[in-house]
């Protein structure tokens, strides 16, 4: 009897865990660049859970890294470096019990071109065991160079992507934000759309665990929309189909995403 009650509570404990999300980090140290801003940015990619803070999963080097710019593809995959994390950061409980590290990537770029720039990552699917699947997380984001806004809603042509609807930089907390869903080139209906805060420096606190991963759903046209409550970057990922991959001899399912991280800003001071 004891082993039955065992085995029930284990059952119980696995079906009651929340999987967080799972995002491809894309973050730009400037997503608006002006002329006094010099034209160096820094791009920093991590696999991680952005709202929970961790833990920071290990990221091999991605099959594609580029920009894109004026309707031409420039391959930058040469330009990252392998950077090493610590699993959790500082602030977060579990960092004094886990001192592993996780391999990012960061990369220098010169901007040399007013205009938006579109880069984009296609990592190798990473295989999350607890969930029997592999997660392939296509991601983008716009940095505006020099004040010429073209190009923001340029698709880039990879297989998964979020067009964005709305000017996906200059955004105001509070602000709503459209997208376009595209799975091997077709809009995508009915998906479900993850929607998580970066939370950087450990701040938001989610009191229950709905809080941690918002979720909507696109429309019979692809196209979602989320009012962003609050200033910082937000990640948006579409759950699509990916087919199948095999590991160890054994099938396993694909979950291809397409991502977009954009940045709101705080309200001016004497603006509600």
């Amino acid at each position: 009897m004891k082993k039955f009650w065992l085995v029930l509570l284990a059952l119980f404990l696995g079906l009651s865990c929340k999987a967080w999300a799972h995002f491809q980090l894309l973050i730009p140290s400037n997503d608006i660049v002006t002329v006094n801003d010099g034209r160096r940015i820094e791009l920093f990619l991590n696999f991680t859970h952005p709202m929970e803070g961790g833990p920071n999963m290990e990221m091999v080097r991605p099959e594609a890294f580029g920009v894109f710019v004026k309707g031409k593809k420039y391959d930058l995959l040469n330009s990252l470096q392998k950077i090493k994390l610590p699993i959790y950061p500082n602030w977060h409980p579990e960092a004094a019990k886990e001192k592993g590290t996780a391999t990012a990537w960061k990369a220098i770029y010169k901007l040399r071109r007013p205009g938006d720039h579109i880069f984009y990552v296609v990592p190798k699917p990473y295989f999350e065991p607890s969930e029997e699947k592999f997660i392939l997380q296509i991601t983008k984001v716009v940095v505006n160079a020099f004040g010429a806004e073209e190009g923001w809603d340029s698709p880039v042509g990879l297989k998964a992507e979020i067009i964005p609807l709305t000017r996906p930089y200059g955004l105001w907390e509070g602000n709503t934000f459209q997208g376009l869903v595209l799975i091997n080139g077709k809009p995508a209906p009915n998906l479900e759309v993850e929607v998580e805060y970066y939370n950087k420096d450990g701040r938001a606190h989610a009191p229950k665990d709905p809080f941690v991963t918002q979720v909507i759903k696109t429309d019979e046209n692809g196209v979602f929309t989320y009012t962003v409550p609050w200033a910082g970057w937000w990640g948006f990922s579409a759950l699509g189909d990916g087919g199948i991959l095999k590991k160890d001899g054994k099938t396993y399912p694909v979950e291809l995403d397409a991502v977009i991280w954009i940045k709101a800003y705080l309200l001016p001071k004497g603006v509600k």
